[in-house]
This record gives C-alpha cells, structure tokens and sequence, in this order.
C-alpha cells in the first residue's frame, strides 16, 4: 500500500513538471506584460520602472528556508547593481495569510531589502515567466526579452549549504547583459519550494448573503460604511453590497480591508481587524457564484450606529472654531491652524476626545494639542489626533488625560480638495470621567528632526529612542509619517538586555493611520526600559505618492516635507491620583477616601 501511494505520488510529480515544461515561456521570448500589487495595494507593471538595463524577478513567499537565506544576499546585490540600472523585484507567490501583501511587506523590513516587494495575487507573472519554484529567478534585458531563468547561486540549498558559493549565474548573467554580450548559462535548475497555483477552496453549497455574508459584513464593514462617515459607499443592505460585490471581492482577495497595517508577528492588540480566512473565503466564493441574495428574512438584527456624529456619545463639552474654513476645488492645500473659543480656568480630567468636521471628506486630518493662551502648542502638549481609519480618543475606566489650567485647544488641519469649492468647521467634543481617575495618560513622543532624505533614496533610515525612568504600563502604539513614510518598528530595549519587538507597520499607509492598543495592564515596561523607533522612507520614483523623487527631503510639517513620529502611550505604575471627577467640567472635585 504504501509502495502504491509513492509510486502515485511520483506519478504526480512527474506529470506537473511535464505539464510546467510544457507552457513554460522559453528563454529569448519576450514578456509582454506583468501585473503585480505592491505595498500600497496598488496595481503596478514593469512600465512603472524606466531607462533599466535589465530586470531581476526573484520568485518568493515568506515560509520558504531558501528564500529567507537569499534575501540579505539578494539584498546585498541589488544595491551593488542599482546605479548600473539595474532593477530587483521580490515577486511574492505565496496565497496563505503568511504571504499577504503586510506580511511581505514584513519581510523586506525583516530581511534589510531596500528594492520593491510585490505581489503575484492570480499567479499570471508566475504563467507569465515560467516560475516553478521560490527562489527562482528570472533576468529579463532592456527589451523584456527572457535571457536567464534559475538559481541565483549554488550555495543555499533545501538540504543544506556550502561554506559560500562556487558558482554565479545570475550575477554572471547580469554582466553579461550589461556588457551587451550573450548570457552564456542560460537556465539552470532550482531545489527549492514549489509554487502552489492560487485558488479558493469551493464551497458544498454557494453561500448566500442573507445568511453566510450579512454576519460578516456586520461585523467587519459596516462600522465604518454607513451613512454619514467617510467610506465611499455604504455597505448596509444586501443591494449595497451587491452592487460592490466585484470591488469587495478585490479588498478582500487582497487583504486590504479591513484595514490594519500591523505585521501579525507581532500582533497582541485587541482593536486588530482582520477576516478570518474562513469568513474571507466565503465571501470570496459568494461573488464567485454570482452574489445571491438568499432568504432576506434571515438577516441579522440591523446595526445601530451612534446617534448623530459623535462616536465618543454625547459630549460633555463641545468647542468649535469660530471661522469657516474656505477649501478650493483643486491643488494642494498647505496645513492651516485654528484655536478653538474655549479657555480651560481649571485642570480638565477628559476620559474621552474626539474630533469632527460638518465636511468630514474634505478633512484627510487633524492633529488636537493645548498651549497656554498666546503661545503656539508644542510637540509634547498633543493630545490626540482625527486619522483616517482611526479612532477617537475613549480611555479606560480609572485613566484620563489632563489638560492643565490656561490651555486652550489648537488644530492643525490638513485639508483636501474634492474638485468643487467647499467650507468646512471643525469641532472637539470631550467627555468626562464618571469614575475615580487612578491613572494619568502620558505619552512619550520617540521623535526626530534630524532627516535628510537624500533623492531616489529607496529606503532612507532613520531613528529615535527615549528612556523611561519609571515603571509604566503600556496602552497602546501610533505612528505618524507623510506620503515617503515606508515602515516604522517600535521597540523596547529592556534593562536586563532583552529586546521586545512591539510592532511592524511594513507599509504604511498615510490614508489610513490607526492606533494600536493593547489589552489593559498587559504591557509592563521596567524603569530605564529604552524605546526606539525606526523608519523607513521611500523617496525613490517607484513611490506612488512622491511629489518629487529628486528632492532631499528635510523635516516638516507640510507634506512634501517629512516626519518621523512614533508615540508610546502608558501610566505611570508608582501613580494612584484616587480623583473624584465633576462629571459636569472635568474638574477635580475631592480624593475619594
């Protein structure tokens, strides 16, 4: 029996390798096109890159050995070859969770690669290019034309390795390309993981909306597509969602929403959004069977949504600017600055804060801090800030922030254009504690200045720490860079030596900035823990977002100018303020004994 069982499997084996060699693309053709999403869910090609000399697609996913052990040398090589034009691409072949575009993302700030990841989602440039295997590479010249298909040396193999390489195909048919001669070794063969064709498993029975969809839109949609926020289209009813049947099918495919940007290597937090990968197959497989409706009387209870704007309830206090801001049908609109009419003439204990917009799609954000009347607020005076895809501020009970007597509210407000003239006034609403406040919210901003990006650079670093010197509880992550910001990690530097990775956000994304908090009272972070922070810029042409690659890019506050801003929020351990609250003005009243 079991003789029977590995004679089939050869059997198997056989018959895909022949059928690949079959269709396989032959050296010396041309590749006509190739499509592939890149870290930003973007849909990019080879014409996105101009005047390279040659291309070096290197076929990977993230759970391959061989691939983790090529990556740094990979890495090494594409910065030798990248002033002689000549241009890398990690293709991402992988379809699991472990291979979604985040997690690839991961991989190159993991492995130090500064040349595009992208990914393969319909495994067309795997048909396209004849890739069997990871890591297998494929050279192709100026003209696209297919001149080297194999391995990239012969030390790393799946059983083993050699001390270092005897032989170098792949950069020995670079510089034959380059030197404009014939590539001499033409193929050779790969030992390391196969690729396994994309696919969604098929359902015993076509799911319907009403009662295998609805739950999941539910749950993972609806909270932010429904009228009177800023999603594009609601996703409330079954004709909503059907009629965006195909635009979610491609979000859900390729990960991209529920919106999080966190790697989940590191992911210990309780506001993660994510689709599991059987409710993301099921949607999946019911835009497949043509989207039906099903029996909509068995749709789950209608969502109930907060009452008017507020996300945070109804405000104990609310100010609003006094002037209307005027925005234009189209160009760029530099960061304005607002005070709000409110003078805080005691200590103001708010649990929480939210800003809003009477024009909430013309606002992309707006950053909330205080300062004493007259002065300008700092830095280290921001309170909290409205993101897109963020949330406002509502802490737990027992913890609240403090706004000091003298202050009062400044914005600073990034305003976006929509094609028409349009006017718009922001507002902060505050609640107030109703329990004893024990704890405080600090913050500690790991921050810099100091940036000097230097043009074309693909993956500029740069980094910050700060020290505590107390023993603090964490509440939670946020990261703030403009449109070059590539990846930021947080770390902790503990005093017995040990270091914690905390977060990865491997592609950042200015349109959807989201906090990251963890459950209460189960991040600790020892006296002299040191926090640092380290990002990456992408100031090179591939940048979708760039406004100008050539540019050396400074600290600022507009963005074409850049930030580097990576806050820890947490309570002091040695803190027990025990305040009674007035619920009426956020005014210490008296210690509870």
């Amino acid at each position: 029996m079991v003789r029977g069982s590995v004679f089939a499997l050869m059997g198997i084996l056989v018959s895909l390798s022949a059928s690949g060699s079959d269709a396989r693309p032959p050296i010396g053709g041309k590749v006509e096109s190739l499509e592939f999403k890149d870290i930003r869910f973007l849909t990019r090609s080879l014409d996105d890159f101009k005047g390279r000399k040659a291309f070096v697609l290197i076929a990977t996913n993230t759970t391959c050995p061989v691939v983790r052990r090529y990556l740094p040398v990979l890495a090494t090589m594409e910065r030798a070859y990248r002033e002689r034009a000549v241009q890398f691409l990690a293709l991402n072949v992988g379809n699991g969770a472990d291979d979604s575009i985040t997690e690839m993302a991961a991989q190159a700030v993991e492995a130090g690669a500064e040349f595009p990841f992208v990914k393969d989602i319909a495994g067309r440039c795997v048909e396209g290019l004849g890739l069997r295997r990871t890591p297998e590479v494929v050279v192709l010249d100026a003209d696209r034309v297919i001149r080297y298909r194999g391995r990239i040396d012969d030390q790393f193999r799946v059983g083993g390795e050699r001390a270092e390489a005897t032989q170098h195909p792949l950069s020995d048919a670079i510089e034959e390309i380059l030197a404009d001669r014939g590539v001499a070794l033409k193929e050779t063969p790969v030992d390391g993981c196969l690729i396994s064709p994309p696919s969604t498993p098929a359902a015993s029975s076509p799911p319907t909306f009403a009662e295998r969809v609805a739950p999941i839109v539910r749950k993972h949609c609806q909270g932010c597509h429904h009228p009177g926020t800023e999603a594009p289209f609601p996703l409330i009813s079954y004709r909503d969602v059907a009629a965006q049947a195909a635009m979610v099918a491609e979000a859900v495919a390729d990960r991209r929403m529920p919106p999080w940007y966190g790697s989940a290597k590191h992911d210990t937090f309780v506001n993660r959004r994510a689709l599991s990968e059987e409710e993301r197959e099921t949607v999946l497989q019911w835009v497949s069977a043509g989207a039906t409706k099903g029996d909509l009387a068995n749709l789950p209870p209608p969502p109930e949504f907060p009452k008017g704007p507020w996300r945070i309830g109804t405000p104990d206090l609310v100010t609003t600017t006094l002037l209307v801001q005027n925005i234009p049908a189209t160009g760029y609109v530099d960061y304005r600055y607002a005070f709000l009419p409110h003078i805080f003439t005691h200590d103001t204990w708010v649990q929480g804060v939210e800003i809003i917009s009477d024009n909430p799609r013309v606002v992309h954000h707006a950053n909330l801090g205080y300062a004493k009347a007259g002065e300008r607020p700092s830095d280290e005076n921001f309170i909290t800030g409205r993101v897109p895809g963020g949330d406002p501020m509502w802490l737990d009970d027992g913890t609240a922030y403090l706004i000091p007597a003298g202050s009062v509210f400044g914005l600073q407000i990034h305003f976006t254009t929509t094609g028409k003239p349009e006017r718009a006034r922001l507002s902060v609403g505050l609640r107030f504690p109703r329990s004893p406040v024990h704890k405080r919210l600090y913050h500690k901003q790991v921050s810099t200045g100091r940036i000097q990006i230097p043009p074309f650079a693909p993956a500029h670093r740069v980094a910050a720490e700060r020290t505590l010197d107390f023993d603090a509880t964490g509440v939670g992550l946020f990261t703030h860079m403009h449109v070059r910001g590539k990846d930021m990690t947080f770390l902790a530097h503990r005093p017995d030596g040990a270091t914690e990775t905390l977060l990865v956000v491997p592609n950042y994304n200015f349109d959807w900035q989201q906090s990251y908090r963890w459950a209460p009272d189960t991040k600790k972070f020892p006296r002299g823990t040191r926090f640092e922070a380290v990002a990456h810029y992408d100031n090179s042409e591939f940048n979708p977002y760039n406004p100008d690659p050539k540019a050396t890019v400074g600290h600022g506050s507009q963005t074409f100018n850049e930030m580097m801003f990576a806050f820890y929020f947490f309570t002091r351990d040695d803190e027990d303020l025990n305040l009674r609250v007035d619920p009426r003005t956020g005014a210490p009243v008296e210690r509870p004994s």
